[in-house]
């Protein structure tokens, strides 16, 4: 399991696609989100930007899935949430995860939701980046780190949402 150091080049290349599915994508789109570890400041990371991309309807994106192909990426259908389209981009060495959804799908807020948070409260996000740590020597493959991180990611989400509930008045 590789985690990297934070790498302000990650913006650079969260834009860079952003402006290819948007040129793809057209005005199905409604906005660009970028989530996960590599849109934290000073957070390792596993060196994989993930992105979101909410557009007016859903069922309209895999009618796309022949030209994104052509452009490196493999759709992966819902892959276990309903409502989501998910794209990887890199093969083995996968350098993006496109998650696109419906807006309105529950799932947008909880991810931006997190994010802001651990934006904000950089003491939680230096908690998580050293467990994030300690699993990734532990564990040699994606699957094993991600299950062993899931329970705590939980707990994160939920101290998130109650920072957010609190904000919102």
């Amino acid at each position: 399991m590789r985690l990297s150091l934070y790498n302000s080049e990650w913006v650079s290349e969260y834009n860079k696609e952003c402006k290819r599915l948007n040129e793809l994508f057209g005005d199905l789109v409604i906005q660009f989100e970028h989530f996960g570890s590599t849109s934290i400041v000073n957070m390792k990371a596993k060196p994989v930007i993930d992105m979101m991309v909410i557009v007016k309807d859903i069922d309209k994106v895999d009618q796309f899935n022949p030209p994104l192909k052509e452009l490196g990426y493999d759709p992966a259908g819902e892959w276990g949430i309903e409502g989501r389209r998910l794209l990887r981009k890199g093969g083995e060495d996968r350098t993006h995860h496109i998650h696109i959804y419906q807006e309105g799908n529950r799932e947008i807020d909880r991810h931006l939701i997190l994010r802001n948070y651990l934006r904000i409260h950089t003491e939680e996000a230096m908690k998580y980046g050293a467990l994030k740590e300690q699993l990734a020597m532990k564990y040699q493959d994606t699957k094993g780190y991600s299950q062993a991180k899931r329970s705590y990611v939980s707990e994160l989400e939920q101290r998130a949402l109650e920072w957010h509930k609190k904000e919102q008045g």
